[in-house]
């Protein structure tokens, strides 16, 4: 099948007629025009019903497949993934609505290393093309241009490496949280690991925690521990650490060395940077920029700040990919 894609863009196009945000303002009119597709020049509808001969709808109409055999399935904004579908060649799908949803057909089996995964319905709900690109590129995913005929008997574009240790760093509310949950948003199979307090007890602190587990997919586990060295190494998924900020909080806690002795930290700092730098799983792993504030009033407060500038520096070393992120941008180290 080839699969022709007059446009690209959400329903209102990219820019959106009459809208002044920062996004359709940086491009120029028409820049991306609604999705449409064409399917061999003769299958003009989406979704799929009433196909020519030789043709078969399937997945509800979402799913296409040709004479050749070969199938094409599209997910808009807002559509469930369907079950059942089976390994296609080609998936047109929204992935700025909600991009778990790559992961659940990477689960279900519908997306292979042979499928092309292409975004559609693009708009402003990312701030620029080359913002764009970085998050496809994150999922496994690419856009093409308007225009762009898709051959389905043609191998995916290699993959782009991915990087087995990510450090993300930032200040209070900098949404270093969410960037760190973007790296990971289109994948099968991830563990969360909490390091911090349920919340119990403190309504405002658990407020906090459920917007977290709200805003996370729902089909990757959670891991509430301290001991992070020991799940690193047992990891059989990707690993999203959040975050290391509470993780040594609570080490201080464990071995009362916020006025007592602090040799016992600095071993479990040396514990985790082993296992970080022999992880054989991907791992992202947020952490508080601690280097630009106010010094601590306290003995205590000046400990634990140095001690976490120090095992930010040393996992930083062991990374391929350390980034900051400041008023929800990202800055590349």
């Amino acid at each position: 099948m080839k699969v022709f894609l007059p446009g690209t863009a959400g329903d209102g196009g990219w820019p959106e007629a009459g809208c002044r945000c920062a996004s359709c303002g940086r491009l120029p009119s028409a820049h991306r025009r609604p999705f449409a597709l064409v399917v061999d020049g003769v299958v003009r509808r989406f979704p799929f019903h009433g196909v020519p001969d030789g043709y078969l709808a399937f997945a509800a109409g979402y799913g296409l497949s040709g004479p050749d055999g070969h199938r094409l399935l599209c997910v808009p904004s807002g559509a469930s993934v369907p079950q059942g579908a089976g390994p296609c060649e080609v998936v047109l799908i929204d992935l700025l609505d909600r991009p778990e949803r790559l992961g659940l057909l990477r689960r279900a089996g519908v997306v292979t290393g042979d499928t092309q995964v292409v975004a559609v319905g693009l708009d402003h709900r990312v701030r620029s093309e080359d913002e764009l690109v970085r998050r496809l590129g994150l999922w496994g995913a690419r856009a093409v241009p308007d225009g762009t005929t898709i051959d389905t008997a043609q191998p995916p574009p290699p993959p782009a490496g991915q990087a087995r240790r990510t450090l993300v760093l930032g200040g209070s509310r900098s949404g270093k949280s969410a960037e760190a949950e973007l790296r990971l948003a289109a994948e099968p199979h991830v563990t969360y690991v909490a390091t911090g307090p349920s919340g119990d007890g403190d309504g405002e602190w658990a407020a906090r925690v459920a917007a977290h587990r709200g805003r996370r997919p729902a089909h990757w586990t959670t891991l509430e521990t301290t001991d992070l060295a020991a799940a690193i190494r047992a990891a059989t998924t990707p690993l999203l650490v959040d975050g290391l900020g509470t993780w040594l909080a609570a080490v201080f806690d464990e071995h009362g060395a916020w006025d007592g002795d602090r040799a016992p930290v600095e071993g479990r700092c040396d514990e985790l940077a082993a296992a970080w730098r022999d992880a054989a799983q991907r791992i992202v792993a947020v952490s508080d920029e601690v280097g630009m504030g106010v010094v601590p009033a306290t003995s205590s407060g000046r400990a634990f700040r140095d001690a976490l500038g120090r095992l930010n520096e040393r996992l930083a070393a062991e990374s391929e990919d350390v980034c900051v992120v400041i008023a929800g941008r990202l800055l590349p180290l």
